[in-house]
C-alpha cells in the first residue's frame, strides 16, 4: 500500500506545481502560491539555468510543464508506472541539483526535492501497484491466460528447467 501513497503523492505534487504556475491557486502573493502565473515561472526557471542561454529558457519551462502534467497523469492513473517513476526520480534529481546551484542546497531541502526524487527513484523498484492501471492489466492478462488453460508462464523461458537441465532455447525441448 505504500507504494499507492507514494505514486499518488508524487502525481498530485506534480499536478499541484503545475495549477499553481497557471494560477489555479491563486495569485502570486496569495498564501501558498509560488508563481500565481506562468510568466513567474518562466524567470523562476531562468533563474535556476542561470548557465543556459536565455533563448532556451522558455521551451526548458514547456518541456519541465508538460513532463510535469504527463508524469503526474501517469503517476495518479499508475500507468507504466516503474518508468514514469523513474522518470520522474530523474526529473526531480535534475530539480534538485539545478536549485542547489542557483540557490543553494537549503533551498531543495526546505522543499523536500531530494526526498521527492528519492522517493521517485524508490518507487521504480518496486514490484507491485496497488489500484493502478498497471495492476489492472496485470490481473486481465492473467485471467486471459487461465482462460485459455495457460499456467500464465512463459514456455518459451530461456532459464526454464527442464527435468534437472538448464534449457537455452524451446529447440532443446525433445
Amino acid at each position: 500500500m505504500s507504494s499507492v501513497f507514494l505514486r499518488l503523492a508524487l502525481g498530485i505534487s506534480f499536478l499541484s506545481a503545475v495549477a499553481d504556475r497557471f494560477g489555479l491557486w491563486g495569485a502570486y502573493g496569495q498564501p501558498n502560491v509560488a508563481w500565481g502565473n506562468y510568466a513567474r515561472f518562466v524567470a523562476y526557471t531562468a533563474k535556476l539555468n542561470w548557465f543556459l542561454p536565455a533563448a532556451i529558457i522558455p521551451l526548458l519551462a514547456i518541456i519541465s510543464t508538460a513532463a510535469e502534467i504527463l508524469f503526474g497523469l501517469l503517476l495518479v492513473l499508475g500507468w507504466k508506472t516503474r518508468t514514469i517513476a523513474l522518470l520522474s526520480g530523474v526529473l526531480l534529481t535534475s530539480f534538485a541539483l539545478t536549485m542547489t546551484m542557483a540557490l543553494g542546497v537549503k533551498a531543495p531541502l526546505d522543499l523536500s526535492v531530494f526526498s521527492a526524487a528519492g522517493g521517485a527513484l524508490l518507487l521504480a523498484t518496486s514490484a507491485n501497484f496497488p489500484f493502478s492501471l498497471d495492476e489492472l492489466v496485470r490481473t486481465n492478462k492473467e485471467a486471459e491466460s487461465s482462460a485459455r488453460g495457460g499456467s500464465g508462464a512463459n514456455v518459451h523461458d530461456s532459464n526454464e528447467n527442464w527435468r534437472g537441465r538448464e534449457l537455452s532455447s524451446p529447440a532443446q525441448v525433445r
